[in-house]
């Protein structure tokens, strides 16, 4: 009974970390995607100016995705959940996806963060497109309310991918494993 009200609990304060801190959780479709796209714009220009070799590296690459994700840490457990889309650079075209997340390993906290992955080359922007699993660990440190705080995110190369993170806001500190699934959003696209 005590595991089924903390598992109950979880999925509580995870919908609405999630919806609360994305922002585009509600409103049709159109809404939604719009909602998206801003978030991208805002999330390529944060980049842009940590990163300013970034701008180079996407526009150069067949392709890059955004994606924003809330994150729960607890004990031995990690859950997330995020929206995001994928731009074909070589057709112009956009590809609205989801993710989700599961890990164990060690942690406590609520982390939102954007990731940014840029696919070097079509092979890896295909894979991506098709497979949408990434398996990895994670071992960060993040303490940031809108400006305030500091945030250890992460620049990762692998298999012709680079990915970027942002931390947006949050409290968390955690050393996980974790599979992440991305998904085409039949509702979006």
């Amino acid at each position: 009974m005590r595991i089924a009200s903390l598992t109950l609990s979880l999925v509580c304060l995870f919908t609405i970390t999630f919806c609360t801190s994305t922002g585009i959780s509600g409103g049709n479709a159109v809404e939604r995607r719009q909602s998206i796209l801003e978030m991208r714009q805002d999330v390529l220009t944060e980049l842009y100016s940590i990163k300013p070799d970034t701008r180079a590296q996407i526009s150069s690459a067949s392709g890059y995705a955004v994606f924003t994700n809330a994150n729960i840490n607890l004990i031995l457990a990690s859950f997330g959940g995020g929206v995001g889309v994928v731009r074909d650079n070589e057709n112009g075209s956009d590809t609205f996806m989801r993710m989700g997340e599961v890990g164990i390993g060690l942690g406590a906290g609520v982390k939102d963060f954007r990731a940014v992955f840029v696919f070097h080359d079509r092979a890896a922007l295909d894979r991506f497109m098709d497979v949408g699993i990434a398996v990895g660990g994670q071992a960060d440190a993040a303490a940031k309310a809108g400006d305030l705080g500091a945030a250890v995110g992460g620049e990762a190369i692998v298999d012709n991918v680079t990915a970027y993170q942002l931390t947006q806001s949050g409290l968390a500190l955690q050393a996980t494993i974790k599979g992440t699934r991305y998904w085409h959003d039949s509702q979006l696209n």
